[in-house]
């Protein structure tokens, strides 16, 4: 099959490297597939750009596509005509202006697949299309009547457990038990501020904790503040942005994963990303986060996430391969094509 994906972000962030996954499980499985991304705002100041990513794995669409939010209508009227020429048998959205976009640019005899990646995107005015996908189980029911499936998240072949965790851990000069992290964008959403409160409570039961902070964003100077104001200077590590390897790196030197709120892709990805790390989970119940936490946080308060870390217990959990996601959603592809 020819797929194209259509994702209206500069950004490497929420579903992009979910998308680029999929795309490249699917290629290797012998199909042509490229990526489309926003190829207008090319000035990515707070957050790492995509259109570089794409390129170095071969995926990036050099269709002509702008793809953009902030296009001129105009602009978005031309994306919908280069659409419609394109000789393809799938298009995937991903965005809500993708789909716009694929709805009235639909390529002759193309089926349309939308990707739902978070539930503001449900709306009563969600375009049709043949087939959707959301990221939880908990989510089908808003779909009633559609095809749909669950596109669970794909996780690079480079998270694995770490070697040896140890001589990681000295190199990034990281001492204490449990290393508790939390890995995400400084946002209001991923609740920052509940789990620098909770560590807190965890120390004063193990004083030997501490917790690494990896990301940046908006809310990174009041959690800082909030840091000093419990006196955990020294208990705190914040380890910026990171990156491919590097990032890898500081996940497979964790005990343990906080992930106490989902952003614009509710897959839960770090979630799985930590668990092939061989990190446990601890998780509050947002997203697909529930099928991957090794412990879920009851309520959101400091004592319960605390609560949550401190028994160390495991999950049995289970997740697909790359291999076989990709084949779900073309077994889904081809299921649309079918009944067109």
């Amino acid at each position: 099959m020819r797929i194209l994906h259509l994702l209206a972000s500069p950004f490497w962030s929420g579903p992009a490297e979910n998308v680029a996954l999929l795309a490249r499980a699917q290629r290797e499985a012998g199909h042509e597939v490229t990526v489309g991304v926003d190829r207008l705002r090319t000035e990515v100041t707070s957050e790492e750009p995509s259109v570089p990513r794409f390129e170095a794995l071969g995926l990036l669409d050099e269709g002509g596509l702008e793809l953009s939010v902030k296009s001129l209508p105009w602009r978005v009227w031309g994306d919908t005509r280069r659409l419609k020429a394109r000789s393809v048998d799938v298009v995937h959205a991903h965005f809500t202006h993708d789909h716009l976009v694929a709805r009235w640019g639909r390529p002759r005899g193309a089926v349309l697949i939308r990707s739902v990646h978070a539930p503001r995107s449900l709306r009563a005015s969600l375009p049709d299309a043949d087939a959707y996908t959301v990221p939880s189980s908990s989510l089908i029911t808003r779909l009633v009547g559609r095809r749909v499936r669950v596109l669970p998240p794909l996780v690079d072949p480079m998270f694995r457990p770490a070697e040896d965790r140890e001589g990681l851990r000295r190199e990034l000069g990281l001492t204490g038990a449990p290393l508790v992290g939390m890995v995400s964008t400084f946002q209001a959403s991923r609740r920052h501020a509940l789990g620098v409160e909770a560590f807190a409570r965890l120390r004063q039961k193990n004083a030997g904790a501490r917790l690494v902070l990896v990301g940046d964003g908006g809310v990174v100077e009041p959690v800082r503040e909030q840091v000093r104001g419990l006196g955990l200077e020294e208990a705190v590590t914040f380890a910026g942005y990171q990156k491919g390897e590097a990032f890898v790196r500081w996940l497979k030197a964790l005990d343990e994963v906080w992930v106490l709120g989902l952003g614009n892709d509710w897959s839960a990805r770090a979630a799985a990303q930590a668990r092939a790390c061989g990190v446990r989970v601890v998780a509050v119940d947002e997203g697909n986060l529930p099928a991957l936490a090794d412990a879920l946080v009851e309520e959101l308060t400091p004592e319960a996430v605390a609560a949550a870390s401190e028994p160390g217990a495991r999950a049995l959990v289970e997740h697909p391969s790359n291999a076989r996601i990709a084949a779900d959603m073309l077994a889904l592809y081809e299921q649309a094509r079918a009944e067109r």
